[in-house]
């Protein structure tokens, strides 16, 4: 044991061991702040069990015990992984986790942030809520929801582990894929990283479809149910065509790999991979646009202790979608490489159908809302019919058009060619099917249509950083199986270093609550500290030094490998997993944000689909660039063994294009106007940005409801 607190060695291995041990520290962190978060929304649920200062006693004591439980349990773990590493170091880094327990404790000691539950209205309000009616929602039986049976956090809580299935399934494919592709089925670099970019662009332009049907025919409820089971059946067939042998070509060793004799995948043992990917994708976007809206479904915004409740259920919402990318890039990617596919697909097959059995058996608990119809048909109707009205010229005086004087928004001069289906044609006249919205639309269907139009402008713009994005989850995991995986005697999968990416957001957003928020308060006197595209300039910026940083570090790697025949440690990616995984913090938060404030009132489900899309797209711009490319550069630059490629080159690629881009952005951004919010004070963007900033989908992460 001496050997554990004394020695010294050199510090580049030092450092990765106190690195790889941290990793740890984090997870056990996360789990014991979540556990005493929950424990403390516990105590509210009670009611009359505990009081004023029993809540803040208990809260206090429970975040004393969160930081030296998980303290000691990390240093004893820490120890399994590896001892030769200067102890000191190892408590000085923990403390950064533990920092943020004690300033949760001292900001509810100093009641800066109010206790829930802590006044006698919320007392009386959860006294007088027993037996009460949400009339919005009702039960499975059509019949007004009783809170005292339906919704809360019995009901949510079932709900999250679909979302926890989802994405322990949905991570533990794209983070590795790559890998199966390339080492496995023999394809080319370039071709295995555009079907993996291909597979999660359209699990997000799915999502959209996913919103669509939820709101216009199924409801939430039935459309989370049949994503699931579809998701299910998708990851079973992935299952098999990655254990069936006649599924697969023949290995391909390392002399005939150098001589590339190496025998590609068929077409017809590609198949039922393709299929079992886009059943994924299909079941995925189903789930991912819709288990956030149906859980928060389950609380009653209109009842104040249910609204707190509601902000909570956003917390836990986040923390599981954390710990299922956690979980998938640390322990299903190491049961992939190292004990076969099969089991790893298996057990994220099991995990859905579980997670189904539970959603169903939850049945009786839920409380649901009727499908209200999709923004999406009042914008495609708006078209058809100024499409179908384009000969008509357009009125001198707005006053004229269908729906002018209740108007709900203002009648603008911008794209008048749409004005055109709100006129009062003869059809109108003749029938008097003034109410009938396919025959006309009103002047605030038509001004909510070029809201979201001067949205597109913006929204081009983000796709860039999804595109860049996506590399960290094919060519950086490629570049991994190049490298020095080595920790003391543990070789870490590749795909298993993603987790420093799901780190570093978690880091970062805790941080941009806590500390970057407040401070430009301060600084700017603007109650929300940066706006939502202050944000997103951030994260591109953090997007184009990842690019600059992650040529630099290939460009070594290269040399390294072909003049030196060495291989550097694969901890030298860690810095563009964390500038990527930084600017995800800042982007995502900020495109959600964006979309949902600017969006009509009305169309609060249609932005959240929007800013879906920008995920999709940023995928299928990379399948784009990577074909470009390789036919540009005839197969120069991306090889299937990247020491003999120059994927510095496309990385320089993607920084300048990422320069060009910000750019642009900051021209739009500059002349873009805000939409103005009313009566909104600074609690209330207080409350909205936790929300917003909680509910995030990492990586690829999910549907916002707000």
């Amino acid at each position: 044991m001496a050997n554990c607190f004394g020695s010294r060695l050199p510090w580049n291995k030092s450092f990765f061991d106190i690195l790889y041990a941290e990793c740890f520290c984090f997870f056990v962190y996360l789990f014991y702040k979540s556990f005493f978060d929950i424990l403390y929304a516990e105590c509210f649920w009670c009611g009359d069990i505990l009081r004023d200062s029993s809540e803040q006693w208990l809260h206090g004591f429970g975040l004393n015990i969160g930081i030296c439980s998980s303290f000691l349990l990390t240093a004893v773990l820490s120890l399994f992984v590896h001892c030769d590493y200067d102890f000191k170091m190892l408590l000085t880094l923990h403390l950064l986790y533990t920092l943020e327990f004690h300033i949760a404790k001292q900001t509810l000691l100093s009641n800066q942030l109010p206790l829930q539950g802590s006044n006698k209205r919320s007392n009386m309000v959860l006294a007088a809520s027993h037996g009460a009616q949400d009339i919005a929602a009702v039960d499975f039986r059509g019949h007004p929801a009783d809170k005292s049976k339906t919704g809360g956090w019995l009901a949510a809580g079932l709900i999250l582990g679909t979302e926890l299935a989802e994405r322990i399934c949905v991570m533990g494919i794209s983070m590795n894929m790559v890998t199966y592709l390339v080492g496995v089925l023999n394809l080319p670099s370039a071709k295995s990283a555009t079907i993996v970019t291909n597979f999660m662009g359209t699990l997000n332009l799915l999502g959209l479809l996913g919103g669509f049907l939820a709101d216009a025919k199924l409801g939430r409820y039935l459309t989370v149910v049949i994503s699931a089971t579809i998701a299910a059946v998708g990851v079973s067939l992935l299952t098999l065509a990655t254990t069936i042998p006649t599924m697969k070509p023949p290995p391909c060793s390392g002399v005939r790999k150098q001589h590339h004799e190496c025998i590609e995948a068929s077409g017809k043992q590609l198949a039922l991979l393709f299929a079992a990917l886009y059943t994924i994708a299909a079941g995925g976007g189903g789930i991912k646009s819709n288990v956030s809206g149906f859980g928060s479904d389950q609380f009653d915004i209109t009842d104040p202790k249910e609204e707190k409740k509601m902000i909570f259920f956003f917390n836990r919402f986040y923390f599981f979608i954390s710990i299922g990318s956690l979980f998938a890039v640390v322990v299903l990617v190491y049961v992939q490489d190292n004990i076969g596919r099969g089991w790893g697909f298996g057990i994220s097959a099991g995990t859905m159908v579980v997670a189904v059995a539970v959603l169903l058996c939850g049945t009786p608990f839920y409380r649901y809302r009727r499908p209200q119809g999709s923004p999406l048909t009042v914008i495609w109707r708006v078209y058809i019919l100024a499409w179908k009205k384009r000969s008509l010229p357009i009125p001198s005086q707005p006053s004229s058009l269908n729906g002018y004087l209740e108007a709900k928004v203002p009648h603008t001069e911008k794209f008048r060619f749409l004005d055109k289906a709100a006129i009062l044609d003869e059809n109108c006249s003749k029938d008097g099917n003034n109410d009938n919205p396919w025959i006309v639309s009103t002047v605030t269907q038509v001004e909510e249509v070029k809201m979201v139009i001067k949205l597109i402008p913006i929204w081009s713009t983000c796709i860039l950083f999804w595109t860049i994005y996506s590399q960290m989850n094919t060519f950086t995991i490629e570049q991994a199986t190049f490298m020095n995986r080595k920790v003391g005697s543990l070789v870490v999968p590749s795909g298993s270093l993603s987790a420093f990416l799901f780190i570093t957001i978690l880091i970062f957003t805790s941080l941009n609550e806590k500390l970057i928020v407040p401070l430009a308060r301060k600084l700017t006197h603007n109650v929300q500290g940066l706006t939502s595209l202050q944000r997103v300039g951030i994260g591109l910026v953090f997007s184009i030094v990842a690019m600059g940083v992650s040529a630099i570090v290939e460009k070594e790697r290269r040399e390294n490998a072909v003049n030196n025949h060495t291989a550097i440690s694969a901890f030298w990616l860690v810095p563009q997993f964390f500038l990527v995984g930084a600017g995800e913090a800042f982007a995502y938060v900020g495109q959600l944000e964006f979309f949902i404030r600017e969006a009509p009132e009305r169309m609060k489900s249609m932005s959240t689909g929007l800013f879906l899309t920008t995920l999709s797209m940023g995928f299928f711009v990379s399948s784009l660039l990577v074909s470009i490319v390789d036919k540009v550069s005839k197969k120069r630059w991306l090889r299937s063994n990247l020491n003999k490629g120059r994927l510095d080159y496309f990385y320089w690629l993607l920084a300048v294009l990422g320069v060009l881009n910000f750019i642009l952005f900051l021209v739009l951004a500059k002349r873009h106007q805000y939409k103005v919010q009313h009566n909104i004070k600074p609690n209330e963007i207080e409350e909205k940005e936790l929300v917003s900033a909680n509910d995030v989908i990492i990586g690829v992460n999910g549907k916002e409801e707000a």
